[in-house]
């Protein structure tokens, strides 16, 4: 398994262009229960995935993001929202957690305070945990289409604010990314990297 994650990680390319070839709903949910498994602060949870995957939905989006082809070509394109982040919600989340015996009933308690304490009067704060959340479960997703033996490709080209508008977004969940996925047309390969010693400090 853990070389299956390596190869995975090396072999992951951004897809420039899609076939006509759909996924069902059932695949899609799958993705999304799969994009979910990536960590989130206090356990969270804080996001929201769009699945764009009528051909007129994806010509709104289209529309808010430049044009670019590969939003019409992919089987479905997500609009992943991080939501700031809100402790009032965070018991019910936590809720599963308690009752799997994973954490105890104070822990959670003790969570939410801390959340609160945490973000309270913080905006800056509180859009960066939003942005963070939504950026895991972008990667989890893509690595999850990967997986099922399809392509990805995330996208930040877009109007932040018309797509908000557009598709109905509350001012409390900031569209962060796009992720395109569906089957890539042609073959294609990741990008070539920086080497780690020209990046990395060691203390």
């Amino acid at each position: 398994m853990v070389a299956n994650i390596l190869k995975a990680l090396e072999t992951r390319f951004s897809a420039n262009a899609f076939d006509p070839s759909t996924i069902c709903e059932a695949d899609i949910r799958e993705l999304v229960r799969l994009a979910c498994t990536a960590p989130t602060a206090f356990n969270m949870q804080n996001w929201q995935f769009i699945a764009v995957l009528s051909a007129g939905a994806k010509e709104r989006l289209q529309a808010v993001s430049f044009g670019q082809e590969k939003i019409g070509q992919a089987a479905v394109v997500f609009i992943l929202c991080g939501t700031l982040p809100d402790h009032r919600l965070l018991y019910d989340r936590l809720l599963p957690s308690v009752e799997a015996g994973q954490i105890t009933e104070a822990a959670a308690q003790n969570w939410v305070v801390a959340a609160e304490r945490f973000y309270a009067g913080e905006a800056t704060l509180q859009r960066d945990e939003a942005v963070r959340s939504a950026s895991f479960a972008a990667f989890a997703l893509m690595l999850a289409a990967q997986a099922k033996g399809l392509g990805s490709c995330p996208i930040v080209g877009f109007e932040a604010e018309r797509v908000a508008q557009e598709f109905g977004l509350t001012s409390d969940n900031i569209p962060v990314l796009l992720v395109a996925v569906g089957y890539p047309a042609g073959p294609d390969r990741q990008k070539t990297r920086l080497p780690a010693e020209t990046i990395l400090t060691i203390l």
